[in-house]
């Protein structure tokens, strides 16, 4: 185990017209698990290529366990990487795919051995050692990838979306799977993907990338709940929050948000953050599990569609002009261009500046 840490790290290319990474700043603690999550163009993939060493850096430096090893070649950082892609020999069979490292070290045969059949009984593929790639599943290759990080033992392992190429099924089985070994390493663990789920579930922390630079990072639940800024709120949570435009209105009882002719009035403890907003529209951010439909009704909508999910219904309508969708109990029998009165859970919501895109 080892702590990484990037410093004012920067990556530019030559055909960019802008910074790819600008001046990223990240610790990582030995042991922790830490997610990179943004959309396609963030950077995130990026930044673990540069940690690997498979990607120069424009600027800054990057430490591992104490050394600086950015100007190191990639197999003197410490590191194991597994890939989207899987990235085994076809020629080989699993268990020459899972020692090759170790062969290529000149490590003793006895310890190779040990180290193969430890990992295979780990990753429960023991019985596939002699296969070849070809004979594998999606799911057994990736764990095929996986065991041929572990045999090295490293300080870091670094998962560069490794479940993108599964099925949506599979890719729950291995995300257990993958937080399941990590509890039982407790290896220092970077992993990069572009779905969100997989960040919440996995990740002891989150870090938000957004044009290549940090737009927040904290626990899953402090990024669901407490979201910094517009972009994470919107990214982080499935179905995606729902954001209005509202006017913030001083009534005898305190402050409303007027949200077109709707005015739900704001909890005391939100209030007074409002009060130089009045009078100024801002934005208002409400989870489609925020919109309570129990009896207590602040507005009344038409239903534009409605999804049964099995456990809920998404439920999909027009406020002030937004498309807007709630999850609502499946046992309400909402039906498609029928009436629902619901309210909001008005201690869940989010206020954003509408310029800054800041949470208020």
């Amino acid at each position: 185990m080892a702590d990484v840490s990037l410093k004012n790290v920067g990556k530019t290319y030559e055909s960019a017209s802008t910074n790819t990474i600008e001046d990223l700043n990240l610790d990582i603690h030995s042991g922790e698990f830490v997610v990179l999550v943004g959309p396609s163009g963030c950077g995130k993939s990026t930044t673990l290529r540069m940690i690997a060493g498979l990607e120069e850096l424009s600027d800054g430096q990057i430490w591992i366990g104490g050394r600086r090893v950015d100007e190191r070649e990639p197999r003197e950082r410490d590191i194991a990487m597994v890939f989207q892609n899987y990235a085994l020999y076809p020629h080989m069979t699993v268990a020459q795919n899972m020692s090759f490292g170790l062969r290529l070290a000149g490590m003793d045969k006895a310890e190779i051995r040990r180290r193969v059949e430890d990992a295979a009984q780990v990753l429960d593929i023991s019985a596939l050692l002699e296969r070849r790639p070809k004979q594998l599943s999606g799911g057994q290759r990736q764990r095929v990838a996986m065991g041929r990080a572990m045999v090295r033992d490293p300080a870091v392992f670094l998962f560069d979306e490794p479940l993108s190429n599964l099925d949506a099924k599979l890719r729950g089985q291995m995300r257990a799977e993958i937080r399941r070994l990590h509890k039982r390493l407790s290896a220092t663990t970077i992993y990069v993907t572009h779905d969100q789920i997989e960040a919440m579930t996995l990740a002891d922390r989150v870090v938000v990338l957004n044009k290549g630079r940090i737009e927040q990072q904290g626990t899953p639940q402090e990024l669901y709940e407490r979201p910094a800024t517009r972009f994470v709120a919107g990214f982080i949570g499935s179905p995606t929050m729902n954001f209005l435009p509202a006017t913030v209105m001083r009534t005898d009882a305190g402050v409303s948000l007027q949200i077109g002719d709707v005015a739900i009035p704001v909890p005391t403890a939100r209030a007074e953050a409002l009060r130089r907003h009045v009078g100024k529209g801002i934005e208002i951010g409400i989870r489609p599990e925020h919109f309570l439909a129990d009896g207590a009704a602040a507005f009344i909508t038409t239903v534009d569609m409605a999804e049964l999910l099995g456990p809920t219904t998404l439920v999909h309508f027009t406020l002030a002009g937004v498309a807007c969708s709630a999850m609502l109990p499946p046992e309400l029998a909402v039906r498609e261009g029928g009436e629902q009165a619901l309210r909001v859970a008005l201690d869940r919501i989010s206020l954003f500046d509408p310029d800054t895109g800041r949470a208020l």
